[in-house]
């Protein structure tokens, strides 16, 4: 089986879509699809319909559609990008995604195919050793209520959250560390555990409000070595500052809900239970909705007696606290 050349097919009628949408209805809610032409979010809108309300091509003309331009993410990277799975975002006429297995984030012309900024974040062996070296899933985009700075969030390969100036691609200097924050500071790791290599990310984060919700992807699919791993705690960071507003531990701690489900004290070892795929939010609720993972070891239970929550549920966190207001464990003691 051959690998799909990862290129970006852009019919004509398509491309002016951006250009002829401008007038287009304001109505809906951020739950029934995106208007205006756009596609802001990962998932189409923060309740991943995945739906778009367009009805300029439908049975009556798609067999006139043309392709007016290719734009090729095999020219990045030190390998050629055969397991592509982006889905850009689309803001103002301009797609936002990553491309490579250095995940560049790059921005590129609508109506046109035109690259019009790239920006690449050079993390070495962090990189190199990363769980998920892949091109990940694309970007964030966020637009502050105050006239603000517009901002686009990636993940990097080696766990850090870069924030970018939506029109140059730079990194801004009042976000994090010069536009970074270091996604390995502030995790539970276990004694002898080494983050790197260990945990890692390939999908974006989702913005909600102000908060930029952040999840992780580690070693997965096969037989650990050790019942000990970093849990996939889920964290809240200012969209402006970078400042890490709240953590949920997917693995409670002693005292926390949930902790009475880790039998023989493993919730003090067990780690993964974390989100490696894309969240879903409700901007009017104020819920952001993990779908969690399964604990460590995939395969093997016998470490962790118990339900072991939260992992393998669909958990609601206030977006604004992280605070817990409901869950519902699809798996109890999952193996995989």
């Amino acid at each position: 089986m051959t690998t799909p050349t990862p290129i970006f097919l852009i019919s004509l009628l398509a491309a002016l879509v951006a250009v002829l949408l401008a007038a287009a209805t304001d109505e809906g809610t951020a739950q029934v699809g995106p208007t205006g032409g756009e596609w802001p979010v990962y998932g189409g809108d923060l309740g991943s319909t995945r739906y778009s309300p367009l009805d300029q091509i439908d049975a009556s003309n798609v067999g006139e559609l043309e392709i007016a331009w290719r734009w090729s993410a095999r020219n990045f990277g030190p390998t050629p990008e055969g397991n592509y799975r982006v889905t850009p975002i689309m803001v103002d006429g301009v797609l936002f995604a990553t491309a490579g297995s250095r995940r560049f984030a790059v921005a590129i012309d609508a109506v046109t195919g035109e690259t019009l900024w790239v920006h690449r974040w050079e993390e070495g062996e962090r990189g190199r050793r990363a769980p998920r070296v892949n091109s990940g899933r694309g970007v964030a985009y966020w637009a502050p209520g105050d006239g603000g700075d517009s901002r686009i969030f990636y993940i990097t390969p080696g766990y850090q959250l870069i924030a970018l100036d939506v029109s140059t691609g730079r990194p801004l200097p009042n976000f994090g560390q010069d536009g970074v924050v270091d996604l390995m500071e502030n995790l539970r790791i276990p004694e002898g555990v080494d983050p790197v290599g260990t945990i890692g990310s390939s999908s974006p984060p989702v913005i909600v409000g102000n908060v930029v919700v952040v999840g992780s992807a580690q070693v997965s699919g096969r037989r650990h070595f050790s019942p000990a791993a970093i849990p996939g705690d889920i964290r809240g960071y200012d969209a402006r500052t970078g400042d890490l507003l709240w953590t949920f531990h997917v693995v409670p701690e002693d005292g926390e809900p949930g902790a009475e489900t880790w039998g023989r004290n493993s919730n003090e070892y067990t780690g993964h239970a974390g989100v490696w795929t894309t969240f879903s939010a409700d901007p009017d609720l104020g819920l952001v909705y993990l779908p969690t993972e399964a604990p460590t070891h995939d395969w093997y239970g016998g470490d962790r007696p118990g339900d072991n929550l939260y992992s393998s549920s669909l958990v609601a966190l206030d977006v604004e606290t992280g605070e817990l207001v409901w869950h519902y464990q699809l798996v109890h003691h999952d193996i995989w």
